[in-house]
């Protein structure tokens, strides 16, 4: 089974709200299967919409990666997120 890469391109409007988020999604990740790849370093916008923060993380399947999303600890996670971010966020199973 392919594994997959969660993609999240933020712009952060409140960074202590978020800051919140980003400690609690961590674990919520993890325990999930899923590892960071890349976690807001520096990038090159080439095309579409600039977004200051981009995440990449791997976890072992696609449905892995959606069930952590469903999940209550990340949705607790999310919550901080709310209204202290603009999110995009898409789930891609890697290619065999």
């Amino acid at each position: 089974m392919p594994g997959a890469l969660w993609i999240a391109n933020v712009t952060v409007t409140d960074p202590d709200a978020y800051g919140k988020y980003a400690k609690a999604a961590g674990p919520a990740i993890a325990a999930h299967g899923g590892a960071f790849l890349a976690r807001g370093g520096r990038y090159v916008q080439l095309e579409g919409n600039d977004r200051a923060r981009n995440v990449v993380a791997r976890f072992p399947s696609l449905e892995a990666a959606v069930a952590c999303y469903h999940s209550a600890e990340y949705q607790a996670a999310l919550d901080h997120a709310r209204g202290a971010s603009v999110r995009d966020l898409v789930v891609v199973e890697e290619a065999e």
